[in-house]
């Protein structure tokens, strides 16, 4: 912290360790990770997740230099992946309380398997938690959702310039599909096809 950042504490008042445990257990924005104290632990998410899977969601979009397109809210968030009809399923990595990383999945279908498919949207790690173990325990508990759900794959997509992510992704046995193209209809396109006749 430099001193233009540092702020005066106020005459005769000083931090309590009461205040400090009561702060909510689920940060909103980047988390500041300490020593690794606490084990690693992989849960499902919860509504009360939402502000933090937001916090990710856009330290990924950096990360990907695409912030510019985020338009999720936790409102959204909380609506489509814990509300009466679920678009999609959370897991959270955590050391104690701090959330340090998520998977964001959900279910798809193979024709030619005649099963079902896990497709796993985002995974993402803040960077200071990365090489330590959290995206790998990310993946082997998606794996495991995949196979009890009688899943005959699981699929994802990787930025072509992301060597490491392709690196650790090859060294778990992924094949990279370089003859697939990507094909997306963005809003627009989507509503003029639909509006069609």
């Amino acid at each position: 912290m430099t001193a233009r950042q540092a702020r005066p504490r106020r005459r005769g008042r000083t931090p309590s360790a009461k205040r400090t445990a009561k702060r909510p257990a689920v940060q909103t924005g980047r988390p500041r990770l300490g020593k690794r104290t606490h084990p690693l632990r992989i849960r499902s998410g919860t509504a009360g997740d939402a502000s933090a899977i937001l916090a990710m969601i856009r330290g990924l979009a950096e990360f990907e230099a695409l912030a510019h397109e985020v338009r999720a809210t936790a409102v959204r968030i909380r609506r489509h992946g814990f509300g009466a009809r679920r678009y999609f399923h959370v897991l959270i990595a955590s050391r104690g309380r701090i959330v340090v990383g998520f998977a964001l999945y959900f279910f798809a279908y193979s024709t030619f398997l005649a099963q079902p498919t896990l497709y796993l949207e985002d995974l993402f790690v803040w960077p200071g938690e990365r090489s330590n173990g959290a995206g790998r325990a990310l993946l082997r508990a998606l794996a495991r959702v995949a196979v009890r759900r009688g899943c005959g794959r699981m699929d994802w997509l990787v930025l072509a310039h992301n060597a490491p992510a392709i690196r650790f992704y090859k060294g778990l046995g992924a094949r990279l599909h370089e003859e697939w193209v990507p094909v997306r209809l963005g809003a627009a396109a989507l509503r003029r096809m639909a509006r069609a006749r």
